[in-house]
């Protein structure tokens, strides 16, 4: 299992994660980016070539070595400065109200607890900062919910912690922000039971 999680998961994710299925997507979720920006769950780095042309520099978390060392030649073909910080989403190293923009993609359904992740991205955007996110989670179609139920462990198991299970919408609407706004939808041409998918943002309170 080690042999798996080390080198097999890895490649798995940065090509699932890389697929030009989720181009537009992410373009969209990332349209509003500005300021100072942190990624959190940054992977392989596969957002880095949808960021606005303004964007040219952010910082990012990402507790997985293998998918940070994936992520280089990604960040060198951007030419953006990234700035790499030890730590998970849950506990993020930074002062109170750090950052204007706090990007989230895939992330949600692999934390550890969700909850206290958006507790600390609303901890430390700044007064008014954006919170951008695309995620995917449950679908709210019964049938594809309960194969999404059955295979939730398997999920786990093969995909690094990940969740099919999580309500993504009600995440982010019992997380501390001020405002919130969303879309959720199915990604073309995938299985339905990991392609309904969240996009949107919400606002950090004054």
């Amino acid at each position: 299992m080690n042999l798996y999680k080390s080198f097999i998961l890895p490649a798995l994710l940065d090509r699932s994660m890389g697929q030009e299925a989720l181009f537009g997507p992410r373009r969209q979720a990332l349209a509003t980016a500005a300021g100072k920006i942190l990624e959190i769950g940054f992977g392989s780095g596969a957002n880095l070539p949808h960021y606005p042309d303004g964007v040219v520099s952010l910082h990012v978390i990402e507790p997985d070595g293998q998918l940070a060392k994936r992520a280089l030649p990604r960040i060198l073909a951007s030419g953006r400065q990234v700035h790499a910080h030890p730590g998970k989403a849950e506990d993020l190293p930074f002062a109170d109200a750090s950052f204007d923009t706090i990007v989230s993609s895939f992330t949600l359904c692999s934390v550890s607890d969700p909850e206290q992740a958006l507790r600390e991205v609303a901890r430390v955007l700044r007064p008014g900062g954006r919170f951008l996110f695309l995620e995917h989670g449950l679908c709210p179609e019964p049938g594809i919910a309960r194969w999404q139920r059955r295979l939730n462990p398997l999920q786990k198991c093969l995909g690094g912690g990940c969740h099919l299970t999580r309500d993504m919408e009600a995440l982010i609407q019992g997380a501390p922000f001020a405002a919130r706004r969303s879309r959720s939808f199915f990604l073309p041409k995938l299985p339905k039971i990991g392609a309904y998918l969240t996009l949107g943002q919400a606002t950090a309170r004054p």
